[in-house]
């Protein structure tokens, strides 16, 4: 029997089959060779009993894509959430957002919310000046007003879709409104830190029609670029994809270096986008100086010897050759 994982709670795994959701848990084998298994995975499930609506999962089946950071597999797009307002908009944290998007080649949707709040509207425009120009997918809404919500249902059908986005910008909330129900738990703006109260515990895959799926994550502040080198990021930048130039410098990042031929680029840039791509540059470049040191140490523990790479012997570990303490003990005879 096939089903797909919809939620992993402790060591049971919650599977959506054809005859409800079964309480599946892993085959000794698999987790012997550590097999991961991830929301929306879809996965082969045996010993399967009816009454008590539990089965084994025995094996993973060939996954379409897999993202880390909330982990989920087989998702088709992203809908970044974004508070206008309470908590405010951060430009940095939506472009990390979208820079990972862009790294595991997943469509990203932007969707601000609470359009409602007061002045919130005067950023708008802000936001459509930046981002729509980059050809994405751009949606307002107000979960408490339902606006903008059927504008979202077209986006959503026949996707699997994660939202994400820090804690308290209404993810829940927008999932509440598109099922026209309160299916998940939700909790105001803090008034003492000004910020979201996590709700979301778990990553969950909702069904909201037939192939169409919301898969709801727990928020989180801060994707750091700690796993790339920084001549990658402006791969996760629209704006310099077009327009490519010979820099003076092979390995020229873009950030003010003499000779580069992105300067026309980088001038018709949003600052605040200019400044996320230096920022992510920087997270970068302390990666590379981690690896380097990693390779230095590893090059330290080789040598050479008739053209032939071999490790290197700590002196504390080196034996003594039977040649050197015969000498040595000439030595002391003397």
């Amino acid at each position: 029997m096939i089903g797909r994982v919809i939620k992993i709670f402790s060591d049971f795994y919650y599977v959506e089959t054809d005859f409800g959701i079964v309480e599946s848990k892993l085959r000794t084998v698999l987790k012997k060779q550590k097999q991961e298994i991830y929301t929306g995975d879809f996965v082969e499930l045996e010993q399967y009993d009816k009454n008590s609506m539990q089965a084994f999962i025995s094996s993973v089946k060939n996954r379409e894509n897999l993202i880390t950071r909330p982990k989920v597999a087989n998702i088709s797009q992203v809908i970044i959430v974004s508070a206008l307002k309470e908590p405010d908009l951060s430009f940095e944290q939506l472009d990390r957002y979208i820079a990972h998007c862009e790294f595991n080649n997943i469509k990203p949707v932007l969707c601000f919310n609470k359009e409602d709040i007061e002045n919130a509207l005067d950023l708008k425009d802000k936001i459509l000046n930046i981002y729509s120009k980059l050809n994405y997918d751009i949606v307002f809404t107000s979960a408490l007003k339902k606006m903008g919500i059927e504008e979202l249902r077209p986006i959503l059908r026949a996707n699997t879709t994660i939202l994400c986005g820090q804690s308290g910008v209404g993810k829940s909330s927008l999932i509440n409104a598109i099922f026209n129900e309160k299916r998940l738990r939700t909790l105001p703006v803090s008034d003492k830190t000004k910020r979201g109260v996590q709700t979301t515990r778990h990553c969950e895959l909702i069904q909201l029609e037939t192939d169409t799926f919301i898969v709801d994550t727990p928020g989180f502040s801060h994707l750091k670029f700690d796993f790339l080198l920084p001549a990658d990021v402006q791969k996760l930048f629209a704006e310099f994809n077009g327009g490519k130039g010979i820099c003076k410098f092979k390995n020229c990042l873009h950030t003010g270096e003499d000779g580069c031929a992105y300067e026309n680029v980088i001038k018709s840039m949003e600052k605040s986008r200019y400044l996320s791509y230096v920022k992510f540059v920087g997270e970068a470049k302390q990666y590379e100086e981690k690896i380097s040191k990693i390779s230095i140490k590893h090059e330290a523990k080789v040598k050479y010897n008739k053209n032939k790479l071999m490790t290197k012997i700590s002196d504390k570990k080196r034996n003594v050759s039977r040649k050197t303490a015969k000498q040595k003990l000439n030595m002391e005879d003397m």
